[in-house]
């Protein structure tokens, strides 16, 4: 029995150490994978540095536009945004219409019943 037990605890020891040896495999995979994340974020950093170098080189002191171009230019966009727009139908329109002006003719009624209200109101209190 004693027989037995040697070589279950060799099986032990050699999974634990299977064990510890894929830890060690994937953490120094994911150590590798770090390294080479880090080298191109440097990469990234060096050719946006030579991009703006590059750019500074090259701008050139650049002319106002004239007022009659900046003139020009605003009535251009406005061309375009008004493209842009979606016009209601005239059905639609109508609709709206018909909305707009029941909704003015309930208020109205409303505000008028109160007004004559709180003047029968103040008449009953100016007489006591």
């Amino acid at each position: 029995m004693a027989k037995k037990k040697k070589s279950g605890s060799k099986k032990n020891v050699s999974s634990k150490k299977n064990v510890s040896n894929v830890t060690l495999e994937k953490a120094s995979e994911n150590v590798q994978e770090t390294k080479a994340e880090e080298a191109k974020a440097e990469n990234v950093k060096k050719t946006s540095e030579k991009k703006s170098a590059d750019k500074k080189a090259d701008k050139k002191p650049e002319k106002k536009p004239s007022v009659f171009a900046k003139i020009a230019k605003y009535f251009r966009e406005c061309r375009s945004e008004i493209k842009k727009i979606v016009w209601p139908t005239p059905k639609a329109t109508f609709k709206n219409v018909g909305i707009v002006l029941s909704v003015l003719v309930i208020v109205g009624l409303f505000v008028y019943g109160l007004d004559t209200g709180f003047i029968a109101l103040l008449k009953l209190i100016i007489d006591i």
